[in-house]
């Protein structure tokens, strides 16, 4: 059984993908993308840790996080054959273009028991942070997204499954994969700056939330890892669950794109730092390929070109799927609630829910990320 769609991808990747059912027990669609880049990697399996950003449907496995997400639910995944998968967009997001990019299929979710995990894994859980919940407790921070799933919980995941894959010899058998830790570590300030820490208290959190990265980057090295990418977090002060709780009539407070200086500050401090330790790192290892992935900055371009690559000119900032206020934002009225439209299109917005983008949006992040991290895998093209 086989079919064709179209989808508004980016001008190298408006093309044509063929859906072939491989296994219709499991329900796995492989998406086979023509000429895809990352092919030349030829990378067989994709490892990915992190939060909503890149969750394909752990958090809606879990009790709690699962009750209480609305990714659960339709609209969410409209754009994803009508199927809410955990995703949190309305279709694909960055980690599905960069499997299509590989020729891989897309990465079921690790609390998915019957899933097919032969060309990789994803950790990744909606809602989650860098640091434990145990030190966010200490210091008065609140997960609401009611997940314990930090980044240390999914590296023991991401150990017991090696430990029934691949032991004895995981350095042998993850030679040709490809790791990606995080994005991560943006719910961390999210939550905190959202519950009333100040920015200076914030900004203290940096150094502990980088070096729960580094770690578990190393841990990956342990496992066998010689591909790993280290994203940074993107411009929170563009989102509009920001710019509504903390607009004010102070114009100075916003950049030339309307985003929150200071919050993008934070983000870009954190980057920084980030960048620095896994600089640092790649002189120890100097046998694994360790990038770090500039999303701040992928981001930052969208906006720039965003009215060129067919967005809104008038919607930049607004939610999609929401009500209420200058961003179509209401954190009473949340997209998926009783009642909350949705757009009309929105392949013409870059936010689709106010804190997570549209399947467009993704889509344009995933080539500029590519673009950036491809010469820096050293592929042979």
């Amino acid at each position: 059984m086989a079919a064709t769609i179209r989808l508004s991808v980016v001008d190298g990747l408006v093309l044509s993908l063929v859906i072939l059912m491989v296994n219709i027990s499991y329900a796995q669609e492989v998406l086979k993308l023509q000429k895809p880049r990352l092919m030349n990697c030829r990378f067989d399996k994709i490892y990915q840790l992190g939060d909503s950003l890149s969750d394909t449907g752990n958090c809606i496995r879990e009790s709690l996080c699962g009750a209480h997400t609305e990714c659960r639910r339709l609209p969410y995944g409209m754009n994803f054959y009508q199927n809410a998968t955990g995703r949190c967009s309305d279709g694909m997001i960055i980690i599905d273009f960069i499997a299509l990019e590989s020729g891989l299929p897309l990465l079921n979710p690790y609390k998915d028991r019957n899933a097919n995990f032969g060309h990789g894994v994803n950790f990744a859980v909606a809602g989650a942070t860098a640091l434990s919940s145990e030190f966010l407790a200490e210091n008065k921070i609140v997960n609401t997204a009611l997940t314990n799933s930090s980044l240390s919980v999914q590296l023991d995941w991401m150990s017991s499954h090696f430990q029934t894959t691949c032991s004895p010899d995981c350095p042998g058998k993850l030679k040709k994969s490809l790791f990606l830790v995080g994005e991560i570590g943006g719910n961390d300030f999210c939550y905190g700056l959202l519950q009333g820490k100040t920015m200076d208290e914030s900004r203290r959190m940096v150094p502990r939330v980088v070096q729960t990265i580094i770690h578990g980057v190393r841990t990956v090295i342990d496992f066998g890892a010689t591909t790993i990418v280290v994203p940074g977090i993107s411009p929170l002060g563009c989102l509009p669950v920001f710019l509504t709780k903390f607009t004010t009539t102070n114009s100075t407070a916003y950049d030339e794109y309307h985003c929150l200086k200071d919050i993008n500050d934070l983000a870009i401090f954190h980057n920084h730092y980030l960048q620095q330790a896994t600089d640092e790192l790649k002189k120890q290892y100097p046998n694994v390929t360790l990038i770090y992935g500039d999303c701040y900055n992928a981001y930052m371009w969208l906006l720039q070109n965003a009215v060129r690559l067919g967005f809104d000119d008038n919607s930049l900032q607004k939610a999609c799927c929401g009500m209420g206020g200058e961003y179509n934002y209401d954190v009473d009225k949340k997209c998926g609630s009783p009642g909350v439209p949705v757009c009309v299109d929105p392949s013409t917005y870059i936010s689709w829910d106010g804190a997570h983008l549209t399947q467009n949006a993704y889509s344009w992040l995933a080539r500029r990320i590519i673009d950036d991290i491809l010469p820096k895998l050293s592929c042979k093209v």
